[in-house]
């Protein structure tokens, strides 16, 4: 099922941020892979890598009260001021039909919605590995969970071929990271079911 997400509220060709006004218990999900149309192609993909909750003046004055009212903190969670801010890494697009593990010739604009990809859009997509290295270099986002993450969610989409999925992107895994043995083992133990 696919489920709105929020609104861009900054973007560039290779992150964009989203705001959120309330999560609810299926959105976002780290390492979820996400989508939202831009000019020049039909969808840009990406992963979420980070979601941040800012506190506002409010939020400090109730943290601090010895009795804060239940239903206090309940209207606050269901009525923030301040928005949740979702970060997305762009791993690829869709241009004509066709999917691309690269980076997109333009970035979303702000306003536009983002939306999750189905169960089915995640399988087409993690067909090929070709955005595995978009993500590992990335050193500074936690991009070996993210992956992980994204590829225990691809596996489970698979149903019965499961095992085959895991095996396929362990090897291009090792392919990738040949030279960085500590990193492949820590990425593989966490992608096992």
């Amino acid at each position: 099922m696919e489920l709105l997400v929020g609104r861009i509220i900054r973007s560039s060709t290779t992150r964009f941020a989203v705001g959120c006004q309330v999560l609810r218990p299926q959105v976002p999900a780290f390492g979820s892979l996400v989508k939202v149309p831009a000019v020049g192609c039909d969808q840009i993909y990406g992963l979420i890598h980070d979601v941040r909750m800012e506190d506002d003046p409010f939020v400090r004055q109730v943290a601090v009260s010895d009795n804060a009212p239940p239903e206090a903190i309940e209207d606050q969670r269901q009525n923030r001021q301040v928005p949740i801010e979702v970060g997305v890494l762009v791993v690829g697009y869709q241009q004509d039909g066709e999917i691309y593990h690269r980076l997109p010739p333009q970035p979303p604009l702000s306003l536009d919605v983002l939306r999750t990809c189905t169960p089915e859009e995640l399988v087409t997509f993690t067909e090929r590995f070709d955005y595995f290295r978009l993500v590992l270099d990335n050193r500074d986002l936690p991009a070996d969970e993210m992956l992980a993450a994204n590829l225990r969610a691809a596996a489970e989409a698979r149903g019965s071929g499961e095992q085959s999925f895991r095996l396929s992107a362990g090897r291009e895994l090792a392919r990738l990271l040949a030279m960085d043995l500590y990193r492949l083992d820590a990425i593989l133990r966490r992608i096992r079911p």
